[in-house]
């Protein structure tokens, strides 16, 4: 078998800006590292949300771009998206779910969810 593992997480819709942008809560989950475009983390669900250009994924809010053929999104619904390097989800969340296909297989607590913090 060939494994192709990726950390995933979800954020919610919070604001409608425009009709083409729409503004995630949080978001800014950048890998450590040198900077660079392949460190943001990318919207993946719905497909063709793009992160605004001069603004990225923030600490505060993420602000996306909606293809014109975007399915219809409200305040509240989840945005995925796939994450460079699964370290500072860790930092910041206490578990992290474990999906084969479309069922949840496992919940593992990350080193946060254990109490521990490391620098």
């Amino acid at each position: 078998m060939h494994y192709r593992p990726a950390a995933f997480f979800a954020l919610q819709i919070v604001r409608r800006p425009a009709t083409n942008i729409l503004t995630c809560q949080g978001g800014g989950y950048v890998a450590s590292g040198a900077a660079g475009e392949d460190k943001l983390p990318r919207p993946l669900l719905p497909a063709g949300l793009r992160l605004l250009p001069l603004e990225g994924a923030g600490e505060v809010q993420t602000p996306l771009l909606l293809p014109a053929d975007c399915p219809p999104l409200a305040l509240g619904d989840l945005i995925f998206f796939q994450h460079a390097k699964a370290g500072e989800l860790c930092e910041r969340f206490n578990e992290l779910y474990l999906v084969r296909g479309s069922e949840i297989v496992d919940c593992v607590p990350t080193y946060r969810g254990e109490g521990k913090a490391f620098l």
